[in-house]
């Protein structure tokens, strides 16, 4: 099973929503490593590494209707590199 990391920035409604937290609750019942970090335009900065299905799982759902707030676009990167270095998921 490969480890992979995705790297995905968020738009729409998705700061003071609870999106930080419940996508760190779906990253821990995936199994995944990482952060998810509010940046200064509004968008939500996701970080996670894990195998790559649980990664891909992960995607899914920013994507889905059942993630909180509005989200209007979803620009995501998977790289190989995997966890290296991460460990935990926070929400900064």
């Amino acid at each position: 099973m490969s480890t992979v990391r995705l790297t995905a920035t968020v738009t729409g409604e998705v700061q003071g929503v609870g999106f930080r937290y419940r996508t760190r609750q779906q990253a821990e019942q995936l199994g995944l490593v990482g952060s998810a970090t509010n940046r200064p335009d509004g968008s939500v900065l996701v970080v996670a590494a894990g195998p790559s299905s649980a990664v891909e799982q992960l995607l899914k759902w920013l994507r889905s209707a059942d993630a909180p707030g509005r989200v209007e676009e979803v620009e995501a990167d998977l790289h190989d590199d995997g966890a290296n270095g991460l460990t935990g998921f926070v929400t900064d």
